[in-house]
């Protein structure tokens, strides 16, 4: 049987109002062509609701009390979440063989032996899972305190994080040491070992709820790769400043190798590494750096 999409047609005046309400949702940002993608998207919400149309659904997504849950749910829709094991490999070699180990050794100079990493769009986990393994794989961190912190806006993929349970999609650049040493074979899937999950908290959260940010803590290393590039200038800024109050003096935000700090902040040093360049919040008292 032939299955075909619902066709609801949405006017330029509801695309606006919908794709305003999103934006200061969450910071995703719509561009003026991008109404058919809504519409297709979100046509399914309008029936499942019994809703007449676009303007009712604005309405609903305004006013309901079920508001919230909607849009938390529209999240799952609107998001893209393709991510894999291992991803950017010259960023993660940066990651272990040039900042944990200045990291850690600043750290121990100052008796501190506590390390907290966000993974910030953590999507389905992988990220995060993928930072803990490294760590494990350096040693070192016996008798530490180490956290990492994986969050998403989409609940549905941070209910797969959580469960830990990937298909070999997850895997396509993934030596196949690590699935020996850190995974289980289950039905066909491979779930992260304790080994590894002992060091991830996954959590839901906004980049734009500043104040749930704050309830976070001070951060060692942010990793935001390929999610700031979904919303527009003034969200990009705003998540930006968030991730610079969130980390300590000297820590590092990664970016994904397509993004950057220009026109958005100047407050970051860019650092010029052997196998990757990254943004470095200065240590108290030096000067800023350039974007």
């Amino acid at each position: 049987m032939l299955s075909f999409e619902p066709e609801i047609p949405m006017s330029e005046e509801e695309f606006r109002l919908i794709r305003d309400l999103i934006y200061s949702h969450c910071g995703l940002f719509f561009e003026p062509d991008s109404t058919y993608l809504l519409e297709k998207r979100l046509a399914k919400r309008v029936l499942l609701h019994q809703l007449s149309g676009f303007r009712d659904y604005y309405h609903f997504l305004k006013y309901n009390r079920k508001k919230d849950q909607e849009l938390s749910d529209i999240m799952d829709i609107l998001t893209t979440n393709e991510t894999y094991f291992f991803r950017e490999s010259f960023q993660l070699r940066a990651f272990t063989d040039e900042i944990i180990p200045e990291i850690r050794e600043a750290k121990l100079k100052a008796g501190d032996r506590t390390l907290r990493i966000w993974s910030a769009g953590c999507s389905s986990g992988e990220e995060p899972y993928t930072i803990a393994m490294l760590l494990l794989d350096m040693g070192g961190f016996s008798g530490w305190n180490v956290e990492i912190v994986g969050t998403d806006i989409s609940q549905r993929v941070i209910q797969q994080a959580r469960k830990g349970l990937y298909g070999k999609s997850s895997f396509r650049v993934t030596d196949d040491s690590y699935i020996r040493r850190y995974f289980t074979e289950q039905d066909g899937m491979y779930r992260v070992g304790d080994k590894v999950r002992e060091l991830v908290t996954i959590s839901h959260l906004n980049l734009l709820d500043c104040s749930r940010i704050a309830l976070l803590g001070r951060m060692d290393l942010i990793f935001c790769r390929n999610v700031i590039i979904y919303f527009d200038q003034l969200a990009r800024k705003t998540v930006i400043e968030s991730f610079y109050r969130t980390l300590k003096d000297g820590g590092y935000l990664l970016l994904g190798h397509s993004e950057s700090l220009m026109n958005i902040s100047t407050a970051f040093t860019l650092k010029h590494l052997k196998n990757d360049m990254v943004y470095q919040k200065p240590l108290a008292g030096a000067v800023g750096g350039r974007s």
